[in-house]
């Protein structure tokens, strides 16, 4: 049976979040997702652990080069403390101009980098685990001193889960190698999940026992022709948005839809937000997005990614009904 989260909206404060996350407790999701935009996902999922106890939490995602594998380890330590057992640290690379621009950090062989960084992460943990000395030594981070000062000691809940986000094939390859599981981005049709992820996991894994597939989908919803078509609207411009990325172009080209990425480059560095979204045609926008009521998103989405995707989240770049959330929802798990 495929699980489904709750995503709390990019823009929701700490606070909202945290009564999001109550209610999607309430009313039977399996988890809850907070991403990193306005706010610090790492509070706000400190305040969720404090206000939840069955549903499962995940940072989706924490930006990893924006910070080091120390202090990542001990974020996500405290968070599995203090959820008792229920966090997954879900992480994700972000692209070159943020990095280096928003976040004044190196960046460079993010996928090599990112490899590096969990291996640290794991190798600080298991210092804590163990007692044993910390001497991690790589070509990018190095971490040789931990005295009992600092050492939390064990995590009597054991460590949290992995999570790698991915799009190109080298880093879906470190996601096969180095985590427990992989975060798809909404930015990916049935014919790449199939063609280009799945068969790079089994490269490097040989089967995915024991390895997570979580999806964020896009979905057009609306109980009528009026409230789709205001949804549509948004998912085209989500959908450009996403596509105006270099890093994304991989899923582009799978359907020859090369020059389209390359035209909606252009039309971000002007942010021409309007003209890029008319961009996104019908083959384009039925690619990644599925589309109708209730009932026919949820079949939609089982017919796309059921035999595949452990857990998905509903992408609505727009104001969903809670209700036909629900509906969705309560039809997946049938």
């Amino acid at each position: 049976m495929m699980l489904v989260d709750f995503a709390a909206p990019v823009a929701a404060s700490p606070a909202e979040a945290e009564t999001a996350a109550v209610s999607a407790e309430q009313v039977g999701y399996d988890g809850f997702l907070a991403a990193e935009t306005r706010h610090d996902v790492f509070t706000t999922l400190a305040l969720v652990a404090r206000a939840t106890s069955q549903i499962s939490l995940q940072s989706a995602i924490a930006v990893a080069f924006a910070r080091n594998p120390m202090n990542v380890a001990i974020l996500a330590n405290d968070l599995q403390l203090i959820s008792e057992g229920r966090f997954r640290l879900g992480l994700g690379s972000q692209v070159k101009p943020h990095i280096e621009r928003r976040f004044a950090m190196p960046w460079g062989q993010p996928a090599k980098r990112m490899e590096e960084f969990v291996t640290a992460i794991r190798k600080i943990w298991q210092t804590w685990a163990t007692g044993e000395r910390l001497m991690f030594r790589g070509e990018f981070y190095k971490h040789t001193l931990m005295t009992d000062f600092f050492n939390p000691g064990p995590n009597p809940f054991g460590n949290p889960p992995v999570e790698l986000a991915a799009v190109g094939e080298r880093m879906i390859a470190v996601a096969g190698r180095a985590a427990d599981g992989l975060l798809v981005h909404p930015l990916t049709s049935a014919d790449y999940l199939r063609e280009r992820i799945l068969p790079t996991l089994m490269t490097e894994r040989g089967n995915l026992d024991g390895f997570t597939l979580q999806m964020s989908a896009m979905v057009v919803l609306g109980a009528d022709p009026a409230q789709r078509a205001r949804a549509e609207q948004a998912v085209r411009g989500q959908i450009a948005f996403y596509a105006s990325t270099p890093a994304y172009r991989p899923v582009l080209d799978l359907h020859g839809w090369g020059d389209l990425a390359d035209r909606l480059n252009v039309l971000s560095r002007r942010q021409q937000w309007t003209e890029m979204a008319a961009e996104i045609t019908d083959d384009v926008l039925g690619a990644f997005a599925v589309a109708g009521d209730p009932a026919a998103v949820a079949a939609g989405l089982k017919d796309r990614f059921g035999t595949a995707i452990d857990r998905i989240s509903l992408y609505a770049p727009y104001e969903a009904d809670r209700y036909q959330l629900a509906a969705v929802r309560s039809a997946l798990r049938t």
